[in-house]
């Protein structure tokens, strides 16, 4: 249906209303994210493949590896409409794009501001997967590790406090717990300052068992709640920023569809136009 844009609508056959401008344009757009939606389903399956531990993953909503399969087939298929559709110059198809794209858009606005509005519940849902995270500590490397870096980048131990630690079956403090590791607490949660030579790996031994104040002077005793909300409220214009990064693509692609959907429809009219008066000059 493109073709070169010359002369003036109606004065031949060569003229179209499409920009092959906006119609590549639109197409790299969508193919670039095609590929990314791609690369994100070949990292979902494989993470799910060497995924052992469900029982470790029964702390989380919901699977990271099948989150990251499902966004990126949802991806897959709206690029793949956004594509075909630029190409093909098809409404249908970049009508299909540009509602969905308009609806994941309304939908992140609506969660953001639920999000806003219903803090304290967001919260104690948090609250519950890092309990639930710090019960299957032990059972999961990639959970722990997660769990660990958590700890160390925010200075923080355990969900709304460093005792939080004695629901996992390693570091309780029931007397009956067997473990070595009884009433400790992980490395992860340890002071560590640069000018020690030889790091205590075992720093956050009997940890549970000590006061709060005395506790202190080892590892870090404020939970890992209030640290990230802290965090949230003191870097707000970053996550707006990121917030932004994430919503110009979004308003890109609807934008480019829109253009070239009307684009389209005009070229359909002057064809229209041009096939009427060609079998009916005198109309």
């Amino acid at each position: 249906m493109g073709g070169k844009r010359r002369g003036a609508p109606g004065s031949g056959d060569d003229y179209s209303f499409v920009s092959p401008v906006v119609k590549y344009l639109l197409f790299i757009f969508n193919f670039l994210f095609w590929i990314i939606s791609l690369v994100m389903v070949a990292i979902g399956v494989y993470a799910r493949m060497m995924k052992h531990a469900e029982a470790a993953l029964a702390s989380l909503s919901v699977d990271p590896a099948v989150m990251l399969m499902v966004v990126g087939v949802l991806m897959f298929i709206i690029t793949f409409c956004g594509c075909v559709g630029s190409l093909r110059e098809n409404i249908c198809l970049l009508q299909t794009f540009c509602i969905c794209l308009t609806v994941i858009f309304l939908l992140q606005l609506v969660a953001g501001v639920l999000g806003f509005i219903f803090a304290d519940k967001a919260r104690n849902k948090v609250t519950e997967m890092i309990n639930k995270a710090i019960v299957h500590y032990r059972e999961d490397l990639d959970l722990q590790n997660l769990i660990d870096f958590g700890q160390r980048e925010f200075g923080c131990c355990g969900g709304v406090v460093y005792t939080d630690w004695t629901h996992n079956m390693y570091f309780s403090c029931n007397e009956e717990n067997p473990s070595r590791e009884r009433c400790s607490v992980p490395f992860s949660c340890c002071i560590i300052t640069k000018d020690k030579m030889v790091i205590n790996t075992m720093c956050g031994q009997d940890m549970q068992s000590l006061e709060f104040g005395e506790a202190g002077k080892t590892i870090h005793t404020n939970g890992c709640i209030d640290t990230m909300v802290n965090w949230i409220h003191s870097n707000l214009f970053l996550l707006g920023g990121i917030a932004l990064g994430l919503a110009i693509p979004q308003l890109v692609g609807i934008l480019l569809s829109q253009i070239l959907i009307n684009q389209i429809k005009d070229q359909i009219e002057l064809q229209n136009y041009n096939l009427k008066h060609r079998s009916d000059p005198w109309s």
